[in-house]
């Protein structure tokens, strides 16, 4: 199953639309890292990633796994753990995944630039909480809480996520 996500914001599943907030940088077939844009694409889901603390996750058909303080996801061009999910502290450049902003109480990522990871090319391209009114992310796609859990629900293991013009 596809979901689509149109580069107006809008994301579909079954003939359903969701608003959803996209890169401040537009979307892209040229991702580079750091430049705050969503690239074009379609995306599998490799897990979901959650805060227990915050959140109860209802039955879904994909691997869970919980966050913790001391998770992180490395965005440093030249480290080889680059685009990959890492423990803190970190000498290289990185993410904190535990946030205070509530955010990151949900993240997806998706399979860009993980099979391998092409240094520079961009990382961390997660489906994530939105923030109340929709700002702009780094790069990511963001829904609301409601409509993230809704739609995890419903979709099947093999669902990718197509960005598309």
């Amino acid at each position: 199953m596809d979901i689509f996500v149109s580069p107006s914001g809008v994301l579909t599943l079954n003939n359903r639309e969701f608003k959803c907030a996209l890169g401040k940088g537009g979307v892209t077939h040229d991702k580079k890292e750091g430049d705050g844009a969503t690239p074009f694409g379609c995306f599998h889901i490799r897990e979901v990633m959650y805060r227990a603390d915050k959140l109860t996750m209802p039955k879904i058909n994909f691997p869970i796994s919980v966050i913790s303080k001391n998770d992180g996801w490395c965005d440093d061009v030249n480290d080889p753990n680059y685009n990959k999910k890492i423990k803190l502290p970190y000498s290289g450049s990185h993410e904190e995944l535990w946030r205070d902003d509530d955010v990151y109480d949900i993240i997806i990522p998706l399979g860009y630039n993980d099979d391998p990871a092409v240094s520079g090319k961009g990382s961390a391209i997660f489906i994530h909480v939105a923030r109340p009114n929709y700002t702009p992310t780094a790069g990511c796609i963001a829904l609301s809480l409601l409509d993230l859990l809704e739609i995890l629900k419903e979709v099947p293991a093999e669902t990718r996520i197509c960005v598309k013009s």
